[in-house]
């Protein structure tokens, strides 16, 4: 991930704490271990602090969505799940363990979210959150709230619908990016990847793509 989420950071309320990216990192999920650490995590927070049944919480989008985990050094200590739509990212499953709230980890793990969902040329994201939890949210984003739609409940939550702007990214991956670009992994696209190692082998010309 970048050493300085710039554009990511923009659509925080306040810029991070110094020393916030010396303490924290955070990148997608891009194996079968990270994805399994972003669920341990959300089991830990939702099932066991919230008493969320096992089916409402993994609902059968987690295998279509990008995961992010933020660290403490080596350990998992937090996730987000983006879902992709058509003009929208839909951020949800937040989930920070006890230990790290009100540390900047919150922040971290936001900030390189958000530099993802930007460099993908979206400049849309929603959120459900819980209703009352709007002052706080509204503390963390540069956001509005949904007005003028009628309310929802699941899960024994009243819930509202956030939206936050992102800024143009100056580097968005485009359908003319370079090539080799976008099949780098997830989140590593300014780095070379297996395939870019590979681009040297002999090719044969008469063989399809």
């Amino acid at each position: 991930m970048s050493r300085y989420p710039s554009i990511g950071e923009l659509v925080l309320a306040r810029p991070l704490p110094e020393g916030a990216l010396e303490a924290f990192s955070a990148r997608p999920a891009r194996t079968l271990e990270e994805y399994q650490q972003a669920m341990a995590i959300r089991a830990a927070v939702y099932m066991a602090e919230q008493d969320c049944p096992y089916d409402e919480e993994y609902d059968g989008n987690d295998f279509t969505a990008t995961h992010m985990v933020v660290y403490a050094g080596a350990r998992p200590i937090g996730t987000i799940r983006v879902r992709w739509f058509a003009g929208f990212a839909k951020v949800e499953r937040t989930s920070i363990l006890p230990a790290f709230r009100g540390t900047p980890a919150l922040k971290v793990l936001l900030a390189e979210t958000f530099e993802i969902i930007a460099r993908k040329g979206y400049r849309m994201a929603l959120a459900q959150i819980q209703a009352r939890l709007w002052p706080t949210w509204s503390r963390v984003f540069r956001c509005r709230l949904v007005t003028g739609r009628q309310g929802f409940a699941f899960s024994g939550y009243e819930y509202a619908e956030m939206e936050i702007p992102v800024p143009r990214h100056p580097e968005t991956l485009s359908v003319r990016a370079d090539p080799l670009q976008v099949i780098r992994p997830e989140g590593a696209w300014d780095e070379p990847g297996v395939l870019d190692k590979s681009a040297g082998r002999p090719t044969d010309g008469a063989q399809a793509a």
